[in-house]
């Protein structure tokens, strides 16, 4: 509300009929690219708002992110695609920085480059036998699911096991297990990626393990996904009573947050309304709390295959600087078997050349969105340069919060051009658009327009409504640049 109000503030103070015409190159198009672009073309009647992305199509997590039986959460792209078709806005697509052109590049080309290209990397475990096949992080697992061109021929292996473990109990975990767990029938009426659909109707997989380091109280998925997970059809869920028990700590961190008290009583709730034995035929989610990975397994049959992990048990302490409950290892182990493990510790976003990078918290050093040139106390803003979404906070928060962040950053924006801070030294108007698909056309770069991709669209539309789907993804990176240049 804060920032909303700061941002209303600048609108009253700042002339929205500028007489400067500013360029502006958003890198991202996913939810903080979108927001951000709407905000810009609102707050400044002359902007002129570019947003590239190495993808040749827009919306980023939204398309590649959000599980496919979630269709509801994906209509704000009806949103996003109106603040693109504003004549000052467009979409480059097809489009990577560092290497169909660098950061540097674009800094000169445009008054203003706000980076919101998210995290596409991810948090290692670094533990002994990571490198095993069979080991994927939760987001490859769902780029895959989703029809991601970089993912398509992920491959898992879902027949040669019937159980896989989950590492991690946020709404990614989860999301992971209900695809797993969910009848295919289901699925097969969503735009879930063909190639997944198929592998998953011929999936061995029947048991699926949770595993979180600290317990009940402190799980970090939210309760419409807990719901959600619960209540599939025929689903035995196996939850151990100690497990949920609760400490002095604990009852005062639930006492004052409502949504975590809400989670422990679903949780509880499952436990005692669940089966003691499980039916034959039924699948299976096995929530295992106080948990950590110690070492995955190899299998003496399958060599470089995992075949399961020890996991050591751990106890809740006080952490003496944050006053958080972390989880401590106790020195007790077990071993559990699994011929798939996904981990979903988190999402970790990638440097390029030129920009400062925090690597320890893995974003960009800012403040309020203004990039730093480096992380220490001492650093410089670096002029016309912000960050959003991901990059500027971490990957933390759900679609909405973009919306937050970029009216932050937008703000911030805003009032550097009140203060003259944006505007070239040389008093020349930057090239912006021309300049960039002049650049790009000299290097053969095959940009994606929004009109190619209203047509990939088009396409995956008509051939979903074939098989009574939504979409039938294109899922490679030729076929997708093919019918975008149709």
């Amino acid at each position: 509300m804060a920032v909303s109000r700061a941002l209303r503030r600048f609108w009253r103070t700042y002339s929205t009929v500028s007489s400067e015409r500013l360029r502006f190159c958003i890198v991202g198009s996913g939810p903080a690219g979108f927001y951000t672009a709407d905000k810009i073309l609102k707050a400044h009647k002359r902007a002129e708002v570019d947003i590239v992305d190495r993808l040749p199509t827009p919306f980023g997590l939204v398309r590649s992110g959000v599980a496919p039986d979630h269709p509801d959460t994906k209509i704000v792209t009806n949103q996003f695609s109106r603040v693109v078709q504003n004549g000052r806005c467009s979409f480059i697509g097809n489009v990577s920085i560092g290497i169909s052109i660098s950061l540097a590049e674009l800094r000169e080309l445009y008054d203003v480059v706000v980076l919101s290209y998210g995290a596409e990397s991810d948090q290692a475990l670094g533990i002994a036998g990571e490198e095993l096949a069979g080991i994927y992080a939760a987001r490859e697992f769902v780029w895959w699911y989703n029809g991601h061109p970089d993912c398509r021929n992920l491959a898992p292996d879902l027949k040669s096991s019937d159980t896989a473990v989950i590492i991690g109990q946020g709404n990614v975990a989860l999301d992971v297990a209900r695809i797993l767990l969910r009848p295919t029938s289901e699925l097969a009426t969503t735009d879930i990626a063909s190639h997944a659909l198929a592998a998953l109707e011929e999936s061995s997989i029947r048991k699926v393990y949770l595993v979180g380091r600290r317990g009940a109280a402190q799980a970090a998925f939210t309760a419409k996904e807990l719901r959600e997970v619960l209540g599939i059809k025929d689903l035995f869920i196996e939850i151990q009573q100690a497990d949920l028990s609760k400490t002095p700590a604990d009852e005062e961190e639930l006492k004052s947050n409502r949504i975590k008290r809400r989670i422990h009583e679903l949780l509880s709730k499952a436990a005692t309304s669940a089966a003691s034995v499980c039916s034959p035929g039924k699948k299976e989610l096995h929530f295992v709390f106080f948990r950590k990975p110690d070492r995955f397994l190899e299998s003496d049959c399958r060599s470089g295959h995992v075949a399961g992990l020890r996991l050591e048990r751990t106890i809740l302490k006080e952490d003496a600087g944050s006053g958080r409950q972390i989880a401590v290892g106790t020195g007790l182990f077990d071993e559990m078997e699994c011929g798939l493990v996904l981990k979903s510790v988190g999402y970790k976003s990638r440097p390029v050349d030129g920009l400062p990078f925090d690597l320890h918290k893995g974003i960009v050093p800012n403040v309020q969105g203004r990039v730093l040139s480096e992380a220490s106390g001492d650093a410089l803003v670096e002029k016309g340069l912000y960050a959003c979404g991901w990059l500027k906070r971490g990957p933390t928060g759900i679609i909405a919060t973009n919306l937050y962040c970029a009216e932050e950053t937008v703000a911030s924006i805003l009032e550097d051009i009140q203060r003259g801070l944006v505007t070239s030294s040389s008093g020349l108007s930057k090239p912006g658009r021309d300049g960039l698909l002049q650049l790009l056309d000299s290097r053969n770069v095959k940009i994606v327009p929004f009109g190619g991709w209203e047509k990939i669209d088009s396409e995956e539309k008509r051939r979903g409504s074939l098989k009574n789907k939504p979409r039938e993804k294109l899922t490679s990176w030729q076929e997708l640049l093919e019918v975008a240049a149709k």
